[in-house]
């Protein structure tokens, strides 16, 4: 790494030679420097879709002041991943185009690198090349890519009435994490028992094997990744699938352990930890009542998991199941620019 200590003190074709650098010593390839970048087909078969997906991760609103840049470089893949990752198609390669500051110290840069160059070597992902700007804050805009035969994409469309609603991990970890981060302005030395939270936010858990064998096996009638909490995320799914609702029942397959263990030790409500938190990159599914103990079995097979949590119902509302009371869950979720 240059011994220059900003990136001001550089121009952009050092900078890109460093990353060209970092690349090729972690993966033995180059960037492509050409006016386009191209990734083969060789080994591919050309009837399978090509299956794209791009989240811009913006550090004034994505990056809580607690999350280091290797941390950061790190999510910003993963939320790119998650994507492709939950409708059953395995990302295959990369472009990021980076937005920084010229005040960023070369450090954090080196860190910010390792985190998005170690991430992607990890997902063997093709690191194929991007775009570089100045900007007044850090922005990272990957853009990844896969390859599926179309007829095993699992899509959001497809919900019939009396699907199983499943999940393959628990919710309320982010909300916990958030509030501990952002709100509280907190760290895991100030709250360790909450380590599990914290991390979650700071670096999410890889996405699970699950969408890949329900995908595999045509068991899915849709997915979504929850990015934007569980409220928001099942509203998504009937933006695209009209007259159906769902009803999920308030229980331990829904809630982790640890958020109910804060919203009895800091009186928060439990319903906003679950519902509102976000940023999960949990896969959610619904799966024809005939085929769930097959869904399940397959996956525990595969070393992942199955929690059913609901079902879908005719009625176009939200409803949630606690103590024998129904009620009606009325947060529409994040948007931006509101």
């Amino acid at each position: 790494m240059s011994q220059k200590k900003y990136i001001r003190d550089l121009g952009e074709l050092k900078i890109i030679k460093i990353i060209d650098n970092l690349i090729f010593e972690k993966t033995g390839k180059e960037l492509i420097q050409d006016d386009s970048f191209f990734f083969s087909l060789k080994k591919l078969d050309f009837q399978n879709n090509l299956i794209l997906n791009s989240d811009m991760f913006v550090s004034t609103t994505d990056a809580p002041k607690q999350m280091n840049f290797r941390q950061i470089g790190r999510k910003s893949v993963l939320m790119n991943i998650s994507d492709l990752m939950v409708k059953g198609v395995r990302p295959k390669g990369i472009i990021i185009s980076l937005g920084i500051p010229n005040t960023l110290s070369m450090n954090f840069f080196d860190e910010l690198m390792n985190g998005i160059i170690d991430y992607c070597k990890k997902w063997n992902l093709d690191y194929i090349g991007g775009d570089l700007n100045k900007t007044k804050e850090l922005i990272i805009n990957p853009t990844v890519f896969g390859f599926k035969d179309p007829s095993m994409i699992i899509f959001r469309s497809g919900i019939h009435i009396g699907d199983i609603l499943v999940i393959n991990s628990k919710f309320g970890l982010t909300g916990v994490g958030f509030d501990i981060l952002v709100r509280k302005k907190g760290n895991l030395k100030k709250y360790p028992k909450y380590k599990r939270s914290i991390l979650s936010v700071l670096e999410p858990i890889d996405p699970g094997e699950e969408a890949y064998i329900l995908a595999n096996n045509s068991l899915a009638t849709s997915s979504i990744d929850s990015s934007d909490g569980l409220a928001k995320s099942l509203r998504d799914l009937m933006l695209v699938n009209p007259h159906i609702g769902f009803e999920i029942d308030f229980n331990d397959n829904l809630i982790h352990k640890e958020a109910l263990l804060y919203s009895q030790e800091y009186n928060f409500p439990l319903e906003k930890l679950i519902f509102e938190g976000g940023e999960e990159f949990i896969q959610i599914f619904t799966i024809s009542s005939n085929n769930i103990e097959t869904a399940q079995k397959k996956a525990k097979e595969g070393g992942g998991k199955l929690f059913k949590i609901g079902k879908v119902i005719s009625e176009e509302k939200i409803y949630f199941k606690k103590n024998n009371t129904k009620l009606e869950i009325k947060y529409q979720g994040f948007e931006h620019f509101k």
